[in-house]
């Protein structure tokens, strides 16, 4: 991308342990970060105090964007899922690029557009889903995310953090993996999980407009 080479040479990158937080909800921005190798858990404090996990970042996504530009704080948290190598650019920087590199403001514009649309969207599903679906819908998405090798998807998640992210509680979560186990459409090794019958679980929360 032009004139990105001398803004590259400005970026900080650091490495951050497992369960390790770099982004504190309330804490004054301090720039936009990329995740370089890795998986990240983005939280916002809801209900009661309890976090509930918005969005899971990996390879190549940008974490901290939310607040950016019109906030001066952090309206999220976020969190090293495994060992997470990062790249931190400061909000001087960034807003050198957004101005002074036009592809760049452009991809992040279809970003925010497409995250907006995906907020929405999951906002609707929620709002119509029982938990069983929640959590099927849940499971598609982060396999669909990570991706699956032999067979189990590719990162470790606490039922705790998948309640968190479907809205509801760990038991609820144990007991739908449970049922789902029987029913032959997942199994589990540890707390690793793997889809064996996706198209099934696709069709079982169809007329929420999966995608």
């Amino acid at each position: 991308m032009p004139n990105m080479q001398s803004y590259i040479e400005k970026k900080h990158s650091f490495t951050c342990k497992k369960a390790q937080q770099f982004i504190i909800e309330g804490a004054p921005i301090q720039g936009l970060y990329f995740v370089q190798k890795g998986k990240v858990k983005t939280v916002k404090t809801g209900i009661n105090g309890r976090e509930q996990i918005v969005r899971f970042t990996t390879n190549g996504d940008t974490v901290g964007f939310r607040g950016f530009g019109t906030s001066n704080r952090y309206l999220i948290g976020a969190y090293a899922l495994e060992d997470t190598v990062l790249c931190n650019f400061n909000n001087e920087v960034m807003m050198d690029i957004l101005k002074n590199v036009p592809e760049f403001t452009y991809d992040m514009m279809l970003f925010y557009a497409e995250e907006l649309n995906k907020s929405e969207n999951n906002i609707r599903k929620i709002a119509h889903m029982n938990v069983r679906e929640r959590v099927i819908d849940t499971l598609l998405y982060i396999h669909r995310k990570f991706g699956q090798t032999n067979d189990l998807i590719n990162i470790d998640l606490s039922r705790k953090e998948i309640a968190d992210f479907a809205g509801t509680t760990e038991e609820q979560v144990t007991r739908v993996i449970s049922s789902l186990k029987r029913e032959a459409l997942i199994k589990t090794v540890g707390k690793k999980i793997g889809l064996e019958q996706i198209n099934k679980m696709k069709s079982e929360i169809m007329e929420h407009k999966y995608i």
